[in-house]
């Protein structure tokens, strides 16, 4: 929950010279479209879908979210710029979040266009497939386990939502460790960047100086961390060991998921590790007074842009909250600075001397 100078709500895309999330297919290169489409939620407008042209059709990067004004506006930007649902020929999908995956493969099983998605988002999908045992919503026991218990029986009380078959059909294609995609005349380097999700991809297009970045990197927030079932051991530590990978690679500009297309990769992946570092000094501070439950160093740090306090957070970001700072006490067990130890009310994490 952190974020760059401009605020999300207020930033400009150099594109289209507007508002990011403005209705239009943009130009940000010879050849690539940035299509923002709408979201049905409070917090994120929209969400960037990348059209790139290649010679005999179209490469989506993500898709949408399936809802039907998604559906539409895609339809009539790619009109705008001469195509049609029927010239897409591929979605290189960065990872399984319903905004990114599920327009994409309800369109790609009607229109015959191959899917793409991480192989490490199998158990994802096989969760919403109904084929890993699941005993009601199953981020209840990770709030639990965070000692998050209030939280968990509001966020059971809520209207269950029962997954679309249609949205979370399994992809054509896994993409299964870095690899080279060619992209009509163009070559993209899939890379994969565990963290917000565990198949998380970022594609490079080298030669263009862009990095079509998902939600890996973002120019004004920080993708959720720890909110992802079923649940892997270290997502903080996956997260900050593929922005160091990120990094790597030459400084290309951002083309995120949900924000402005952005000028450097290297400076934006510098502040978001800056960022997590400090996240984890202030929860290991918080564990100077014995042990702690997740959900109790949450209460005690600043959250979004505005430094909130907990308190006014809504249910499902104080939720949220607890799983991010689960995510960052358990890089600190990881790194050898503070030990864990189950209990009733949930896992207590202790500083180390």
């Amino acid at each position: 929950m952190t974020s760059s100078s401009t605020p999300t709500a207020h930033a400009i895309s150099p594109d289209s010279g507007e508002h990011w999330s403005k209705e239009g297919a943009w130009q940000v290169a010879e050849g690539i479209h940035r299509i923002p489409l709408p979201l049905p939620m409070d917090g994120l407008r929209a969400v960037n879908v990348y059209a790139i042209e290649t010679g005999d059709g179209l490469t989506l990067i993500d898709g949408g979210w399936s809802i039907e004004v998604a559906r539409d506006l895609l339809e009539r930007c790619l009109r705008d710029v001469g195509y049609g649902f029927g010239d897409i020929k591929r979605f290189l999908v960065t990872h399984i979040h319903r905004d990114h995956y599920t327009l994409a493969t309800v369109l790609g099983h009607e229109y015959g266009a191959d899917v793409a998605l991480g192989f490490d988002e199998k158990p994802g999908l096989d969760l919403l497939n109904g084929k890993l045992d699941l005993d009601g919503n199953p981020f209840l026991e990770v709030l639990r386990t965070a000692g998050a218990h209030e939280i968990a029986d509001l966020w059971a009380a809520g209207s269950p939502e029962l997954p679309d078959p249609q949205w979370w059909q399994y992809p054509d294609t896994w993409l299964v460790g870095d690899q080279q995609v060619p992209v009509g005349t163009r070559t993209l380097d899939a890379v994969h960047t565990p963290g917000h999700t565990p198949g998380h991809f970022v594609f490079a297009d080298r030669a263009a100086g862009l990095l079509f970045a998902g939600d890996h990197v973002l120019p004004t927030i920080t993708p959720s961390i720890g909110f992802t079932v079923p649940p892997v051991a270290d997502p903080l530590g996956d997260f900050m060991a593929s922005l160091t990978k990120v990094r790597a690679l030459p400084d290309l500009a951002v083309l995120p998921a949900h924000g402005p297309v952005a000028p450097s990769s290297h400076a934006r992946v510098d502040e978001l590790l800056a960022h997590h570092e400090q996240r984890l000094a202030l929860s290991l501070a918080a564990l100077s007074g014995g042990p702690r439950s997740s959900h109790q160093v949450a209460h005690g740090l600043p959250w979004t842009r505005h430094d909130h306090p907990y308190a006014e957070l809504d249910v499902f970001a104080q939720g949220m909250a607890s799983m991010e700072t689960k995510a960052h006490l358990d890089l600190l067990v990881a790194q050898g600075r503070a030990t864990a130890a189950g209990s009733a009310d949930g896992v207590l994490y202790t500083a180390t001397a």
